[in-house]
């Protein structure tokens, strides 16, 4: 196992094939869909054939950038997965996506905000990137707080047409971002990033 990130409470690695059932047990919970398909749930045969090698795909591209489980240090339970991955392949650290899916066990804990800080930091202070991204419903209250803990801020509200709308859809979705200079100035203004245990 590679380990990329860890931090107070988690373990941030590379997602592998072994990953499949995890990942189809995390898409089976209603509550965690629900804001993503409605609440259903993404069959185990199109985890693996589809989603899985689609994820893995981005860490076989930039070894840094893409998809990663997330793993309590106590234990090792897999809590969920991590996104932080190029908006466009042509220039991977010019912006780059921020997303996140936990159990519904692992909410309400400060782990989503924690995984998102680190991969902020390895991603400004490190990488070199130069902004981050991350969308949601707009009825989605619980990531936009997340979103907000982390220090990216909202940027517009948008509408798209989807061809089987769920609830919640009418209200459009938002986008939350954060440019490096404003993160690195931050940083600077609280006495320097924290949080990040080893790499």
């Amino acid at each position: 196992m590679t380990v990329s990130l860890i931090t107070d409470r988690l373990v941030l690695r590379g997602l592998t094939p072994d990953d499949a059932g995890r990942l189809t047990a995390l898409d089976a919970d209603p509550r965690v869909m629900r804001h993503l398909t409605g609440g259903r749930a993404t069959p185990g045969e199109v985890v693996e054939r589809e989603v899985l090698p689609r994820m893995l795909g981005h860490r076989d591209r930039h070894a840094s950038l893409g998809y990663f489980a997330a793993e309590e240090r106590a234990g090792g339970a897999f809590v969920g997965w991590f996104e932080f991955r190029p908006v466009d392949e042509r220039h991977p650290l010019d912006e780059v996506e921020l997303g996140y899916r936990l159990r519904h066990a692992a909410w309400g804990r400060g782990y989503a905000t924690e995984g998102a800080l680190a991969l902020l930091r390895r991603g400004f202070a490190e990488l070199g990137v130069r902004r981050v991204t991350a969308t949601t419903m707009t009825v989605n209250t619980g990531s936009r707080r997340v979103m907000e803990k982390a220090g990216l801020r909202h940027v517009r509200t948008f509408h798209q047409s989807w061809p089987d709308p769920i609830e919640g859809a009418e209200h459009g979705d938002v986008e939350y971002a954060l440019e490096a200079a404003d993160w690195i100035r931050a940083q600077a203004a609280a006495g320097g990033p924290s949080g990040i245990l080893g790499a």
